[in-house]
């Protein structure tokens, strides 16, 4: 017998398979967000406690993001299929102890280790198709990062279309949006193997920590956002009223683990 490794699983006798390597973990990607005001009622129902609402409950940050990543020795970057993917997620606000937070209640990633890294910080992960123009330097095939640029974006899941965008740019701004600009507070969740009325095996709140944030210039501008339902999805309930502001950035940090903000004993 000899002790199994891996950071996650398969874990193995070397852990060369483990899906992911540990952290520290690097990002930089390129975030179209898209902010609007919904039916607050809507937002209050997915904070959990002791989680309260938001000045401005109604508001929503729904992102379509374009990464690469990797661990601190880099290996990922010169095998991208390990290293590239895209994610949507929507992005909601409240406090924890008077302080606002932000929350991601709904998110879909194209790849199976940007999925499995999501769970471990408590992203609600799950599997979709994302698609979006990307910012050229040259040549006709894609818009320049200046005024008049046109970009689209989509999200599918189950063979259904479930939002879609287009974003032009009209100018710069100083700042890119305040959803999405808080600490997230996440719930990382696993229930009992001994089935639904056992407490669950793993139930609480975390805070996560990123450093190494670096950010270019802040694109603004003007956009349309369309939503669709869908029989296995309910992100619809945050259908927009109002919208808010458009970003486009491109940006870099590091995901350096988190911190334990409540560990709920009672399956609550």
């Amino acid at each position: 017998m000899s002790d199994l490794e891996g950071f996650l699983f398969p874990r193995t006798a070397t852990g060369r398979s483990s899906l992911l390597p540990p952290p520290p973990w690097h990002y930089s990607g390129d975030l179209l967000t898209i902010e609007y005001r919904t039916d607050p009622d809507h937002v209050i129902e997915l904070l959990p406690e002791p989680l309260e609402p938001a000045d401005d409950p109604g508001a929503v940050a729904l992102v379509w993001a374009d990464w690469q990543s990797c661990s601190d020795g880099g290996e990922e970057l010169l095998d991208p299929v390990r290293s590239q993917y895209k994610e949507v997620f929507f992005v909601i606000r409240g406090r924890y102890r008077g302080e606002h937070v932000s929350r991601c209640a709904y998110i879909w990633v194209d790849t199976d280790f940007a999925m499995a890294r999501g769970h471990y910080q408590g992203y609600p992960k799950k599997l979709g198709a994302i698609r979006m123009t990307r910012p050229v330097p040259f040549g006709k095939a894609g818009p320049r990062l200046q005024p008049g640029g046109r970009f689209g974006a989509t999200l599918a899941a189950y063979d259904r279309r479930l939002a879609q965008a287009t974003f032009t740019i009209t100018g710069t701004s100083e700042t890119g949006g305040f959803v999405n600009a808080h600490a997230m507070a996440h719930t990382r969740f696993v229930p009992s193997i001994e089935g639904p009325d056992a407490p669950p095996s793993l139930h609480e709140l975390v805070s996560l920590k990123t450093t190494d944030v670096e950010a270019g210039p802040i694109f603004v501008g003007d956009a349309d956002l369309e939503l669709f339902a869908s029989p296995t999805e309910e992100f619809d309930r945050l259908a927009p009223r109002e919208l808010l502001g458009a970003y486009y950035r491109q940006v870099g940090a590091t995901f350096a683990g988190g911190t334990t903000l409540e560990t709920y004993r009672d399956g609550a």
